[in-house]
């Protein structure tokens, strides 16, 4: 095969894992690593001519387009940090996919496929829980706009969808191969019962579950706001402060009734650090505004989010993220947090910290080594340094005895870390975020589709705040209602229905990823044997 035909291959392969992120379907994924696998099938079957190496740079030429086309808007925020993101990203794909290439050389057919799904999904598991967290392309997001495909979500949250498109795209072109190479008939038609069964079931499956899924629990109103505040060319003093929260008020009014349960703004709602003390709220005056306006709801409860600060009398009693004051702070350490608060009818705030921050943008990756970067990191919310986190998430726990479980922005990307603000007891998930800093690009779009593969893994209905668009409501099964226009004020009035019902996804979290990396130790362990006793020979 011509080396231009081979890296042909591989930018299609690259094209097609990139479609169902930019509006194509979902199963467009059963097919996409098809390029990818002839060329592994090819470096194999050739590899006494060919170093495994080979395949590594088809791999990651793949990889790296499908990131390009698909996170490119992340230059918006952070021209260095997409540059960064889509060069760290590509090579641990493809080193991922270069150790299931060097299986396939060493180890029977099967076996070597098997590699290849659990060292993804071991691999897409490590990026929900290390300190460069990126799990924007788990393969299972893809399905993200075909909810009715993956009601089974419930059991096994996106991980499943992933092992189903390695799955599919194996046996799809394990039947290609077969029919090329003319095996025996009745190959080829148990390898056609396969993928029937496997692409057939969990989609009539799927169906069952989504058209027989009935809500059951106390109906809440709901108003969500979205003041639609630019983010970059907004101001940060006591003015434009207040501006803000006059927006935030008029637009809550257009839509408030005595039947209101829960106002919802944005994330970042009020930016300005320094206003926001969580040792001193009697002396802020924004809620004391706030609570003035809640005294004309006689039953609404706010929920928004601020950048916020706290202080620690010493340096003992102070966090790893935290930093020395040399200005109004009298040398005081303090830590600044992208927070949630709630403000409920007992007056006094509650507050939640986001605890899953962006890498490089709110934290500085591998703090303990590269500490002394940690200036360098841009808050896209206003602070710079590593921002502050909580141990463990947290609910909002309304007068009524409702359950709110308040997620930031890229905190609902992660499955199984939602999962524990409903093992916990959360009734709704209330997503506030602000996607302005993507502007017009798939970015937004791509950020609230993954709110629906929540709801499902849940089955908790969503209110969504975005500052800029797109604010919206979600129920159980995953589907959106009176979706708000991008880059335009407006405030919507719904109802969500409360949920205590467990998911077997919320009680058993990833185990698809605990079961792939202990396999996959076990296949490593066993290739590391095989390739010394093949080099002894």
């Amino acid at each position: 095969m011509k080396r231009s035909h081979r890296i042909l291959l591989s930018l299609l392969s690259g094209v097609l894992l990139s479609l169902a992120w930019i509006g194509f379907p979902g199963w467009t994924l059963f097919v996409a690593f098809i390029p990818l696998l002839y060329l592994d099938h090819f470096f194999v079957e050739n590899k006494t001519d060919f170093a495994g190496a080979s395949f590594w740079g088809h791999a990651f030429l793949t990889v790296f387009i499908w990131n390009c086309i698909t996170t490119w808007w992340i230059f918006f925020a952070t021209p260095v940090g997409m540059a960064l993101a889509l060069i760290a990203n590509s090579f641990l794909m493809s080193v991922t996919l270069w150790l299931a290439h060097i299986a396939r050389r060493n180890f029977k057919s099967n076996l070597g496929y098997i590699s290849l799904m659990v060292f993804w999904i071991s691999f897409e598991y490590l990026h929900f829980h290390w300190d460069i967290e990126w799990p924007l392309l788990n393969l299972g997001n893809g399905f993200d706009n075909n909810i009715k495909m993956i009601q089974w979500y419930e059991k096994t949250g996106t991980l499943g969808g992933s092992l189903w498109v390695l799955l599919m795209n194996i046996l799809v072109f394990k039947i290609l191969i077969s029919l090329v190479q003319k095996a025996p008939k009745v190959k080829v038609i148990i390898l056609a019962a396969d993928i029937f069964f496997w692409l057939a079931v969990p989609i009539l499956v799927s169906n069952y579950m989504y058209y027989s899924y009935a809500e059951t629990g106390e109906a809440k109103n709901i108003i969500i706001v979205q003041p639609n505040i630019d983010p970059y060319h907004e101001s940060y003093d006591a003015e434009a402060e207040q501006e803000k929260l006059t927006r935030f008020a008029t637009l809550a009014i257009e839509k408030v009734s005595p039947e209101t349960h829960f106002i919802v703004g944005p994330e970042t709602l009020f930016e300005n650090t320094r206003f926001w003390n969580e040792n001193d709220t009697k002396s802020n005056l924004f809620l004391s505004q706030l609570s003035g306006f809640m005294n004309s709801t006689p039953n609404a409860e706010l929920v928004f989010g601020v950048s916020s600060y706290k202080t620690y009398p010493d340096k003992k009693s102070a966090t790893r993220t935290s930093r020395k004051s040399n200005g109004t702070l009298n040398g005081l350490y303090y830590d600044s947090f992208n927070t949630a608060v709630f403000l409920g009818k007992k007056g006094e705030p509650e507050y939640y910290h986001k605890s899953i921050l962006v890498p490089g943008v709110e934290k500085m990756p591998f703090s303990n080594a590269l500490g002394f970067l940690g200036d360098l990191v841009i808050n896209i919310g206003g602070t710079s340094g590593s921002l502050g986190t909580q141990d463990e998430p947290t609910n909002f726990v309304a007068s009524d005895g409702t359950q709110i479980a308040p997620v930031i922005c890229y905190e609902s990307v992660f499955g199984e870390y939602v999962t524990k603000y409903v093992r916990k007891g959360a009734n709704l998930i209330f997503i506030i975020t602000n996607d302005g800093w993507w502007r017009n690009t798939p970015g937004y779009k791509q950020h609230l589709s993954f709110a629906r593969l929540r709801a499902i893994e849940t089955r908790r209905s969503i209110a969504r705040s975005a500052n800029t668009g797109i604010s919206c409501f979600i129920n159980q099964r995953g589907d959106i209602f009176q979706a708000t226009e991008w880059w335009k004020p407006a405030s919507i009035s719904g109802t969500l229905v409360a949920n205590d019902k467990i998911t077997s996804y919320v009680k058993g979290g990833d185990y698809l990823a605990r079961i792939a990396i202990l396999m996959s130790v076990i296949l490593l362990a066993n290739l590391v044997v095989v390739i010394i006793l093949k080099r002894k020979k």
